[in-house]
């Protein structure tokens, strides 16, 4: 196992003539593709606690959200056929002569989940759950359950993290947050869930682009969207306006056709009631944003055991890392993590942990690696315990 500290020489975020940040938000297809993933994972893990004592070994990364067909129009529409979402994984089904209910445990945590974040989804009509799972292959299933007190890595993959973010990374998460807090929504019924975010830096000139889906139910004519539209355009701004020290530019609905009547309404206040699909991980990486101007991993991690599988571990526990070593020295500016597993290792055993720290000096002293290589170590001895901080969200994924 490798821990090194090493200079940062990319260049500086902030200082990079060009940036491009996404956000994809809570009722956009892809991020309900990996809640709901996600969400059975926790549902399951905590019955199998109950139960064994222990969690058993699955993985439900795999996940298709097909759009159906609905008709929105102002002051109503309706679904006239319904999303179907398709989970697939390995589960254990049977232990012994007992059956695990986990079908019944999957649409109990997709319900819930939607009904909590989805308000205007009739779950019983407007979507449908289908779960395809099956038991994992004898080796995988044999390397999860020989694990004692360590777990062992049940695949050979890498996770990467970063802190701080950008001004525009941090203006693109914060932004979708706002329009989709229950405060803004309790103000505007009218603007559902699925929004999504893209801000475009070039120099000091940030360009964002917001495509939110309106609740037709709620919005009793075109002019009607026209004010509303623009109350909520002023109101992205104003908020901007507050944390974002670039000039900027906002558009909403930029596809709209006004002339031609052709607005973006939804029955849902989701585009995956007709327009979109959506699948696990194709959507914001672990910390919750897409940053292709950053070291990414393309793992799915929603839905993946929280106990062994270290595509999730790792990209997860490695923002945290970053975000650790920088709060802790005064001296750091920006710090990155890079995590390598190999199958069958225990977790806490990585083929390279790597931090790579921009310094405000420029100049990386010894002392400073070798605090750093402190807090690595410390947190590789957290890692067999991480499990119940997924379970109990502490560490979220969307």
């Amino acid at each position: 196992m490798e821990i090194l500290v090493n200079e940062n020489n990319f260049i500086a975020q902030e200082e990079l003539p060009v940036e491009i940040v996404e956000r994809k938000g809570i009722g956009h297809p892809d991020t309900i593709s990996d809640a709901i993933a996600e969400e059975y994972s926790i549902a399951v893990s905590t019955y199998y606690i109950e139960k064994f004592r222990r969690i058993l070994h699955h993985n439900v990364d795999k996940a298709m959200l097909v759009a159906g067909r609905a008709h929105p129009v102002f002051g109503g529409g309706e679904v006239l056929d319904p999303i179907n979402f398709y989970l697939v994984g390995r589960v254990i089904t049977e232990v012994g002569d007992h059956r695990i209910p986990v079908e019944e445990i999957y649409i109990e945590s997709a319900r819930k989940w939607l009904k909590s974040n989805i308000k205007n989804l009739d779950v019983e009509r407007h979507i449908n759950l289908k779960l395809l799972v099956k038991p994992g292959s004898r080796d995988l299933v044999g390397l999860f359950d020989s694990s004692k007190d360590i777990p062992r890595a049940n695949d050979t993959s890498f996770g990467v993290g970063f802190y701080p973010l950008s001004k525009t990374e941090e203006t693109v998460l914060k932004l979708e947050r706002y329009l989709n807090s229950r405060e803004f929504k309790k103000d505007h019924p009218e603007l559902g869930e699925d929004i999504k975010v893209m801000g475009v830096r070039f120099g000091d000139q940030v360009n964002l682009t917001v495509a939110a889906a309106f609740v037709s139910k709620f919005v009793s004519s075109l002019e009607d969207y026209l004010e509303k539209k623009e109350l909520i355009k002023k109101k992205a701004e104003e908020f901007v306006r507050g944390i974002l020290p670039y000039r900027f530019n906002l558009e909403l609905n930029s596809a709209d056709l006004v002339e031609e009547g052709i607005v973006y309404i939804t029955v849902t206040g989701i585009s995956g009631e007709s327009g979109d699909d959506g699948q696990v991980g194709r959507g914001n990486r672990a910390n919750g944003l897409i940053t292709p101007y950053r070291p990414m991993s393309l793992e799915a991690v929603a839905g993946k055991n929280p106990v062994s599988h270290v595509g999730k571990i790792y990209n997860v526990f490695a923002n945290e890392i970053a975000r650790r070593v920088y709060e802790k020295f005064d001296e750091v500016e920006d710090v990155l993590i890079y995590m390598v597993s190999q199958i069958g290792k225990p977790i806490t055993e990585p083929q390279l942990f790597e931090a790579r720290v921009r310094t405000k000096s420029g100049n990386l002293s010894r002392g400073l690696k070798d605090g750093i290589k402190g807090i690595l170590n410390q947190s590789l001895s957290e890692l067999p315990d991480i499990w119940k901080r997924f379970l109990n969200r502490e560490l979220g994924i969307y």
